[in-house]
């Protein structure tokens, strides 16, 4: 009762309107920037950042010298070198902010479920499946893409299968190219994707192909296709090639991988068969 009478309640006193909303605001965009951060792969280079700073108080703390002497010196230089690596992002993020409405600033909008997420998608795949038109779309994960992704429009839609049936319509404006799903939205459409690197993938796959796998190759997405010659479906996972799924499959599979609760679990590999995988 002391502590509180002579610390807790003069300082509560001492608060004003002004205080508040100094730290509102502070909260508010320190959100922004690590809900952008996440969206690319910036946030894998923090994490780095953040393990050398430990490393260098520890050896600090166990007198490892010549470690400490070496991550000392790299960190005086740290400020420079993060301002370049992070130039792609730092550009994106105030041109973000300048076309950003006050509205979108202070969105807190939840997201779709991710079932619903997977049966729209599914409802869609199945129906490119059946008709033959080629497909191509990217499921974001935890490793951003922003700094990967060439070109597109951006959507910000809903999913629905509707929606993503009608983009791939062949000799429509956005048929051509990929459809990222970020934060279970339509985020881009006609986007354009890194080939993969894998020179001994077999000729039977075309671009739509290659460029699943090769962006499955640089992040943690997840990516799939429909082939427009055969209408087969396939999953590009980690640089991994998952061929012929079903419909009901493929369900299992994105519900496993997108699942907030599953994804330090196991992966698909303990659920599929993997003879259809692309060799390297």
């Amino acid at each position: 009762m002391s502590y509180l009478e002579n610390v807790v309640i003069p300082f509560i006193g001492t608060i004003q309107l002004t205080d508040v909303l100094d730290v509102a605001i502070v909260a508010v965009i320190i959100y922004h920037i690590m809900k952008f951060i996440r969206r690319t792969r910036a946030m894998q280079l923090l994490k780095g950042v953040g393990i050398l700073l430990v490393v260098m108080y520890v050896s600090e703390w166990l007198q490892l010298n010549v470690i400490n002497f070496i991550l000392l010196n790299t960190m005086q230089v740290g400020v420079t070198a993060l301002l370049i690596v992070f130039q792609p992002e730092l550009r994106r993020a105030l041109e973000h902010m300048g076309r950003s409405k006050l509205s979108g600033i202070l969105s807190f909008e939840e997201p779709k479920s991710v079932a619903d997420l997977v049966d729209e998608v599914c409802i869609a795949m199945a129906s490119c499946a059946k008709t033959k038109t080629g497909a191509l779309i990217v499921f974001e994960r935890k490793s951003g893409l922003s700094d990967i992704l060439t070109g597109g429009t951006v959507l910000n839609a809903e999913v629905s299968s509707e929606v993503l049936e009608n983009i791939f319509v062949p000799n429509t404006p956005l048929h051509d190219g990929a459809v990222i799903i970020r934060n279970e939205k339509i985020y881009m459409a006609a986007t354009v994707l890194p080939l993969s690197s894998n020179k001994n993938l077999s000729k039977e796959f075309g671009t739509r192909h290659r460029a699943a796998l090769g962006i499955s190759e640089l992040s943690d997405c997840v990516s799939l296709v429909v082939s427009e010659e055969t209408g087969k479906i396939s999953a590009m996972i980690n640089g991994d090639m998952i061929r012929n799924l079903s419909i009901s499959s493929l369900s299992q599979l994105l519900n496993k991988v997108l699942s907030t609760e599953s994804e330090e679990k196991t992966g698909p590999s303990k659920f599929f068969n993997f003879k259809g995988r692309a060799k390297a």
